[in-house]
């Protein structure tokens, strides 16, 4: 299955879904505890997807197996690591630390093209890099230049960086992802093993006393995760990347913090302020100066 549609367009849904996603979590932290809402969000996924993919997993059966140690370590990366150690860090780094260190994903993505795949980098593309970080730091930063010079790096910086890696390496691995497999399998069976090590994380958190309230919010939004930044976001994500590249499809994520503000103001309540706008106006000309190819 293939779906007709631009690649880019495909990244900003992509990223808009994730942002959904972010901005959920915050509102629902109350009622749904952290490893939770991960246990449950890929849990959710797997059973609205499999009737759809189950005929393709059949059929894609000598696929799977013959690829299941490749399939894994997406798991492991794509699904497991990435919001686990996102969750681990927040106990001991700040909000801010963590939506800065994060926005370095693209650079790794990009880091590790030059280095392991030698993908030529246009300086264009350096460009546009360079000036969407600059807007992402401007909204983190609140437009406030001197916060960078007080941050603080403690211990759970060393948990968002092993996030940033490993959602870079998932998205740079993709370029090699086994050929002829059809989305839905791949999908499936990256879920399926990526909850794997998550059943632990979450009997945890339950042995812990940590334990989600019922009712028609809580199950909206484990719907809401379990469908969109799930399933349709890493469908997307996946088929982008292979259609544009590991290291442009990357600075797409840039856009999160953009449509994060956006869903905050509409629903959360939050206010834009001025900051925001010069911040939203750097990422989308990075963006544009990265995909746009100069005639």
């Amino acid at each position: 299955m293939r779906l007709h549609a631009n690649p880019y367009f495909l990244l900003v849904l992509a990223t808009l879904f994730w942002a959904g996603n972010f901005v959920l979590g915050r509102a629902v932290h109350e009622l749904i505890p952290p490893v939770a809402l991960v246990f449950w969000r890929w849990a959710g996924a797997l059973l609205i997807l499999l009737p759809f993919a189950l005929k393709h997993v059949r059929t894609d059966w000598p696929l799977l197996r013959k690829h299941w140690l490749q399939l894994f370590i997406y798991a492991v990366l794509g699904v497991s690591c990435f919001n686990t150690f996102i969750y681990l860090a927040m106990h001991t780094t700040t909000a801010t630390n963590a939506l800065l260190l994060n926005s370095t994903i693209p650079v790794v993505i990009v880091l590790l093209s030059v280095l392991f795949g030698r993908t030529m980098i246009p300086a264009r593309q350096w460009l546009g890099m360079a000036v969407s970080l600059a807007g992402v730091i401007t909204i983190i930063c609140k437009g406030n230049a001197g916060l960078l010079r007080s941050l603080s790096f403690n211990p759970g910086d060393l948990w968002v960086m092993l996030a940033v890696v490993s959602w870079a390496l998932y998205t740079w691995l993709l370029r090699n992802r086994p050929a002829g497999m059809h989305p839905f399998s791949f999908l499936s069976a990256i879920i399926f093993l990526g909850l794997i090590p998550l059943a632990p994380l979450y009997a945890i958190e339950l042995a812990r006393g940590l334990k989600m309230i019922y009712g028609p919010a809580t199950a909206a939004s484990l719907a809401y995760v379990a469908l969109f930044p799930s399933i349709l976001s890493f469908v997307f994500w996946n088929q982008a990347v292979a259609e544009t590249s590991p290291s442009r499809a990357g600075l797409f994520l840039h856009l999160m913090p953009v449509f994060g503000t956006l869903l905050s103001i509409a629903f959360l309540g939050e206010t834009l302020h001025t900051y925001h706008l010069p911040g939203i106006l750097m990422i989308f000309s990075g963006i544009w100066l990265t995909t746009v190819t100069p005639r």
